[in-house]
């Protein structure tokens, strides 16, 4: 399968999710993106890598890398290798002394791993068509009269009382407004009815 490269282009806070967070990664030179739900912990973790914040003791995934730098250990490459029953797993490619080795590893944790190597992150095309979303046309979006926001205590419920036209209509709002944790919602619900 041909691999896909991304590259993370936004963090931000889940509106729906206590505690959750949302790691916005996008195809290069693409407008599809993939939004992933990760833990705080996480969150936290690439973003101080990210911005290359001073730590006064290392965090778990600084002393992974320390770990793999010790012993010779080089994260090549992180693949978002599956995506099942809502949930996306990944795999850290690795390379020590000349052999290749895969390690299965939960998404948010190689993101964060990726961040610190420096290296790759992929996907393959299945992933993107489940579970990406597409930036639309912002000029045709401006157009349309505002929709009702959706609560997210009841979302779900009023998700399910909505056409595919009107779910349609809000995921392009969504998009245009750069809300993808709320637009990865709504193509998950247009994905339920097909």
């Amino acid at each position: 399968m041909k691999k896909i490269e991304l590259e993370i282009i936004a963090l931000s806070h889940s509106v729906a999710q206590n505690q959750s967070y949302a790691v916005i990664l996008g195809e290069l030179n693409s407008p599809r993106r993939l939004p992933v739900v990760i833990g705080m912990v996480e969150a936290q973790a690439i973003a101080m890598a990210i911005d290359d914040m001073p730590r006064q003791r290392p965090m778990t995934h600084d002393l992974i890398a320390n770990i793999c730098h010790e012993f010779g250990i080089d994260l090549r490459e992180v693949i978002i290798s599956k995506l099942l029953e809502g949930v996306f797993h990944a795999t850290l490619i690795c390379n020590r002394n000349g052999e290749e080795i895969e390690i299965d590893s939960r998404t948010s944790d190689a993101l964060a791993l990726a961040v610190r190597f420096r290296c790759p992150i992929y996907t393959y095309e299945h992933i993107l068509e489940q579970a990406g979303i597409v930036l639309g046309d912002t000029n045709t979006a401006e157009q349309k009269p505002e929709r009702e926001k959706i609560v997210s205590g009841k979302e779900q419920t009023d998700l399910s009382r909505r056409t595919l036209e009107e779910l349609s209509t809000l995921l392009q709002e969504a998009i245009t407004k750069e809300d993808y944790e709320r637009a990865a919602r709504l193509r998950d619900e247009i994905n339920k009815r097909k």
